[in-house]
């Protein structure tokens, strides 16, 4: 088995059948990560979201991981935060949900429990998967939302050993960050760079 963990979509749903369409991912046999970020600032992130769940559908091994815009938009439905949401990239995600003559946001109940069951990290025996990173030194059961959701630096410049590598989204790079323990594949695809998937164990990666 081979492992395709994709990083932040950002509502750029062409970029995601696109690449989808490229990396050689086996429906039988593989697991596809999502890194969370699916939505936000973007323009299509409702589509983004039908295709994730459409591959769930399929029956298709996915792991869906929470970001930290799917968490601003879980509290804005419910009616927090919202000026926090809809400042940070989530007035696209608003009017992507628009329907009607009226233009009315209406999040259909299969998304709001899609936001619901998203993964705070996921697990395998070489890997640790995760949105934005682990706090240096914390067990992993102990670790904080304010960290798995927004930690940047303070995980990505430290040399502490997780005891597996951690492949992470939510910092954007020109091009996929790797050293000894950590592989970053969020390459800014909603700042017109490119969205990244990386292929483990082999460490390829595909870009569109």
């Amino acid at each position: 088995m081979k492992i395709y963990a994709i990083g932040d979509i950002h509502g750029m749903h062409f970029k995601l059948e696109r690449l989808l369409d490229r990396i050689p991912f086996r429906p039988d046999e593989d697991l596809l990560v999502f890194l969370g970020d699916y939505v936000d600032r973007g323009p299509d992130s409702r589509a983004v979201v039908d295709r994730v769940l459409n591959l769930m559908d399929q029956g298709i091994k996915v792991v869906c991981l929470r970001g930290n815009h799917e968490l601003m938009m879980a509290e804005y439905l419910e009616g927090r935060d919202v000026n926090f949401f809809l400042l940070n990239g989530g007035a696209t995600t608003v009017h992507s949900y628009k329907v009607g003559n009226n233009g009315r946001c209406r999040v259909p109940d299969r998304h709001v429990e899609f936001l619901r069951i998203l993964k705070r990290f996921h697990e395998t025996d070489d890997y640790l998967f995760v949105h934005a990173g682990f706090r240096p030194g914390v067990p992993l059961e102990d670790q904080l939302d304010e960290d798995i959701y927004w930690i940047r630096n303070d995980f990505i410049l430290s040399d502490h050993d997780f005891g597996r590598k951690v492949v992470f989204g939510h910092t954007p790079f020109r091009e996929p960050y790797v050293d000894a323990r950590k592989i970053g594949i969020d390459t800014g695809a909603v700042y017109g760079n490119k969205l990244t998937c990386v292929c483990l164990p082999d460490e390829v990666f595909y870009s569109v």
